[in-house]
């Protein structure tokens, strides 16, 4: 006798929704969402979604329609609550485009709390689509199977951000100049943090005094090399995760 499919399915589509979800409460899904479970996916009713909210974690759901603009669901169990996530900040600055969109991908994936886009002197762009933005930390979430999105905050200039910048929180600053490793620096660190990396063509003078010269920050290496900032980011998020954040082995 064949073995009875396992419900959900590992394949089923993955997607976060505004509403609070519980049990046995209907889903709506519209607009591009609709499109991609019912044209790209091809969901019929009775298949599976995985859907999360970001505030009570992951639901299997039921398809009970499949239209051309819109998808009826209704959560049949809780899989998952909403993951912790270390309270770790990234404070990148704005690069191009594509290089920031990465940023933004590869931060949600490794798992930081919240991201914070910095404007500097040197920075080649000084505006962020905030809803492009977040389409692209939501589509890395669904594609990690993340439950949590990390807050995405609105561009702000340095000085703002180094006199709105609470005390309590240190500031890793990945300084090409040289600093404490990132590997030490973290590893020995309790408490919330975050990490400030620069722009394509790094932090100036006046910058990068003004940032050793806070009381909260605290420079640090990334290696002999001078990295992009996308690499930089991406590093050092990488660094802490492996440290001081949730790779660490808590058995």
């Amino acid at each position: 006798m064949p073995a009875t499919p396992a419900w959900p399915p590992k394949s089923a589509p993955r997607l976060f929704v505004e509403q609070t979800l519980s049990l046995g409460a209907f889903v709506q899904i519209e607009g591009n969402q609709a499109h991609y479970l019912a044209k790209v996916m091809r969901v019929a009713p009775g298949d599976a979604v995985i859907l999360c909210d970001d505030v009570t974690g992951e639901w299997a759901a039921e398809v009970l329609d499949a239209g051309k603009r819109h998808v009826s669901l209704e959560p049949r169990e809780h899989l998952r609550p909403r993951e912790p996530v270390p309270d770790f900040w990234l404070c990148p600055a704005l690069l191009k485009k594509d290089r920031f969109d990465l940023v933004l991908e590869k931060a949600t994936e490794l798992g930081v709390a919240r991201i914070a886009p910095v404007i500097t002197r040197r920075c080649v762009a000084d505006k962020l689509n905030a809803d492009r933005a977040r389409m692209i930390v939501t589509e890395a979430a669904e594609q990690c199977a993340r439950t949590a999105l990390p807050d995405l905050g609105d561009p702000a200039k340095l000085d703002r951000l180094l006199a709105e910048w609470p005390p309590e929180r240190t500031l890793f600053f990945a300084d090409e100049n040289g600093g404490e490793p990132a590997a030490d620096a973290f590893c020995y660190h309790d408490g919330p943090a975050a990490l400030l990396v620069g722009p394509e063509g790094g932090f100036d003078e006046a910058e990068r005094s003004a940032i050793r010269a806070h009381p909260a920050a605290k420079a640090i290496s990334l290696g002999p090399r001078i990295l992009r900032g996308e690499t930089a980011a991406i590093a050092g998020i990488a660094v802490w995760m492996a440290e001081a954040g949730d790779w660490i082995d808590e058995e």
